[in-house]
């Protein structure tokens, strides 16, 4: 079985000896990703909406690092400073997700600097168009 991991030079990825994704066999994981550009600046501060599709992109590009796409995503965890913005969550959410439906978790929770509201992580299976599951499974 491989293991590959991807990090994406965040200040804490050295010191918490964390990948930013892994994937291990068939099965890929991104950490908590909020909407912290590289340079540390809040993109869209308050803004569910914005922040979930820079988020997503984001999960996108790291799962594309360790040969996993967006269709292969299972479960998604959202971490919401507040529900009042799921509205907006749930929107970009299913902008990104429309037709592959994972399963969805969220729950409130604090985030690390004020202006940040939304928190994702995803699990993925990588498979082949039919569903079939297996290491060489990435690009079908």
């Amino acid at each position: 079985m491989t293991v590959e991991i991807h990090k994406a030079g965040g200040r804490f990825e050295e010191i918490g000896s964390y990948a930013r994704a892994k994937r291990i066999g068939p099965f890929a994981y991104t950490a908590g990703t909020t909407a912290l550009d590289p340079t540390g600046k809040i993109h869209a501060p308050y803004d569910a909406y914005a922040q979930t599709k820079y988020i997503l992109m984001r999960t996108e590009e790291f799962l594309r690092e360790v040969g996993a796409e967006m269709r292969h995503v299972a479960r998604v965890r959202v971490y919401l400073t507040d529900m009042s913005h799921a509205g907006g969550f749930i929107k970009a959410h299913g902008e990104a997700f429309d037709g592959i439906n994972p399963v969805l978790t969220a729950v409130t929770a604090g985030l690390t600097q004020p202006g940040l509201v939304v928190e994702i992580d995803v699990d993925a299976v990588v498979h082949d168009a039919d569903g079939v599951v297996g290491e060489g499974s990435g690009g079908v």
